[in-house]
C-alpha cells in the first residue's frame, strides 16, 4: 500500500508532518511518501489570476501525488483556529483541477499542536467538509500537547491513549489493503 503523508503546513520542522509520518509508519508493509508543502510554492489563489495563468504546475503535481497514492494521511496545523495559509492556498488551487481533491482515497485526518487543544478546531473543519472533496475518511485523531507526548529521540508517540488512537487509525487504513 502506497501512503502519501503530509503535514498541512509549510514549516520545515512541522510537528504535523512528523505526526503524519509517524502514523504512516504504523501501517504494516506501507510504502510511504512524505510531502513537504513548502515544495509546492504557489501565488495566492484568485479567479482573476487563474484566468491569467491557468492551473499552476505545483497544484497539478500535488493533485497527481494524491492520485498516485493508495491512501492519504494529512495532519492539519492550526493557525488561528483554521487551516494554515500554505495548505489552504494549495488546496484551493488543487480544487480548481477537480473539486474531489482527495479522489476517493481512504484517508486519515490528524491534527496536533503544542497545546491542549490539539488543533481540534481545524480538524473539525476538515472533517465537516471532507465529503465535498472526495475524502473517504477512515479516522480522525487530534493529539494534544505534542511536545509532551512525542519522544524526539525515539521518534515515537509515548502517551498510551494517543498511541492507541493513532494505531487504530492506521489499522483502519490497513484494512483497505485486504478488502
Amino acid at each position: 500500500m502506497k501512503i502519501l503523508a503530509f503535514g498541512a503546513s509549510n514549516g520545515k520542522t512541522s510537528i504535523n508532518k512528523t505526526l503524519a509520518q509517524f502514523t504512516a509508519q504504523l501501517v504494516p508493509n506501507a510504502e510511504i511518501e512524505v510531502l513537504d508543502l513548502s515544495d509546492y510554492d504557489l501565488p495566492i489563489f484568485s479567479e482573476d489570476l487563474e484566468k491569467e495563468i491557468g492551473k499552476p504546475q505545483s497544484a497539478k503535481a500535488f493533485f497527481n501525488k494524491i492520485g498516485e497514492a493508495d491512501a492519504v494521511i494529512a495532519s492539519f496545523a492550526e493557525h488561528n483556529g483554521s487551516y494554515s495559509a500554505a495548505y489552504k492556498n494549495l488546496f484551493d488551487w488543487a480544487s480548481r483541477i477537480d473539486q474531489k481533491v482527495f479522489q476517493g482515497k481512504p484517508t486519515i485526518f490528524l491534527s496536533t499542536s503544542p497545546g491542549p487543544g490539539g488543533a481540534g478546531s481545524v480538524l473539525a473543519s476538515a472533517k465537516g467538509s471532507a465529503r465535498f472533496f472526495g475524502v473517504d475518511l477512515k479516522a480522525a485523531v487530534s493529539v494534544a500537547n505534542f511536545h509532551d507526548v512525542f519522544d524526539a529521540e525515539t521518534g515515537r508517540i509515548t502517551e498510551p491513549n494517543a498511541l492507541a488512537a493513532l494505531t487504530a487509525a492506521a489499522e483502519a487504513l490497513a484494512l483497505q489493503e485486504v478488502a
